[in-house]
């Protein structure tokens, strides 16, 4: 999820904290527990700061080893470690529960967007992305909102949290049944899919689709429960020519690879003799335009002069980028 929707849930955890008696009664250890879940419910995102140095860092670590298995456990400990320097006198097994829910909590619910985490690293590298929640989701925020609304006014807030946990259950089994009847109806189009990829949007009616056959790559959307669709492209593999494998050398490139299961790409010369290399994820088409990409321009020897991996909404962008990187 966004760090917006991460910030209210760490208050919300706070706020459902409070059915502990010894944290209801005790100023103090609710605001340790209020320090300590808002912090620990964003501390697997920390790894944004990768951003700072390029994007192919990034993307290809972002959500990756501070979302692990490991990270579940070393957070809670170097969390709640923290936060007992500023609150001395504060009940430490109970800080680090809660530091413990909150990152638990973080790392669980971001498995259920496109983008996914490698949550279950060391045992294996794959990306989880069940594809159920858009990244934001305002039923999501906005009920997190509600709740710290309520308790500002003066409700309890435990109750309160329990009200909407219980509720965003059922919502989070709505999606993934919602989930679970696009691919079918798209399957019903393509029985010989070989993958259907889903990502959500925002709106909760509409779901962007790739649908992977033996020989086609079919790009589609799902509103209204009607299946639309756009463009098709031959599903051809990465060829294994010398252009090709000197861009694919290319650490952009190969962050987006490790990033995108679904793509297509277009290789051509360009008129000073060289190359240029472009790959397209499918999965976020808008308005016609697939923004997130990688480009690898290469001169007549193969030697790479720039390359970029990232968003971009047009042609003048992508090449500012370009000259930027040059």
């Amino acid at each position: 999820m966004d760090t917006s929707t991460h910030i209210v849930m760490g208050a919300g955890l706070a706020g459902l904290a409070t059915l502990d008696v010894q944290i209801a009664s005790s100023p103090y250890m609710m605001t340790a527990v209020l320090a300590t879940t808002l912090v620990a419910s964003n501390a697997p995102d920390f790894d944004t700061v990768l951003k700072l140095k390029n994007n192919a860092i990034y993307i290809r670590h972002h959500r990756g080893m501070t979302h692990s298995i490991p990270a579940l456990l070393l957070w809670p400990f170097i969390i709640s470690g923290g936060m007992m320097l500023f609150f001395q006198d504060a009940y430490w097994p109970t800080i680090l529960l809660w530091a413990a829910i909150s990152v638990f909590l973080h790392v669980f619910v971001d498995i259920f967007n496109a983008y996914g985490t490698q949550a279950l690293w060391p045992f294996s590298n794959r990306w989880i992305a069940l594809g159920v929640m858009n990244i934001f989701d305002p039923v999501v925020f906005g009920a997190h909102v509600v709740g710290i609304l309520l308790w500002a006014l003066g409700f309890p807030p435990g109750p309160s949290f329990v009200v909407i946990y219980v509720g965003l259950v059922l919502y989070y089994a709505w999606r993934i049944s919602e989930k679970r009847d696009v691919v079918k109806r798209a399957r019903q189009h393509h029985p010989n899919a070989t993958h259907i990829f889903v990502s959500p949007t925002i709106r909760w009616n509409k779901w962007h689709l790739v649908i992977r056959t033996p020989d086609m790559l079919y790009v589609a959307q799902s509103k209204n429960k009607k299946i639309t669709f756009f463009e098709r492209y031959a599903f051809d593999p990465i060829p294994t020519d010398p252009v090709m494998q000197a861009a694919c050398s290319d650490k952009n490139l190969a962050a987006f690879l490790s990033f995108s299961p679904t793509y297509r790409w277009e290789m051509e010369a360009t008129t000073d003799g060289g190359y240029e290399v472009r790959f397209f994820d499918l999965r976020y088409r808008s308005k016609g335009h697939y923004p997130f990409v990688a480009i690898v321009q290469l001169d007549a020897d193969l030697n790479i002069v720039t390359s970029y991996t990232g968003w971009v909404y047009s042609e003048e962008a992508l090449q500012r980028k370009l000259k930027i990187i040059t």
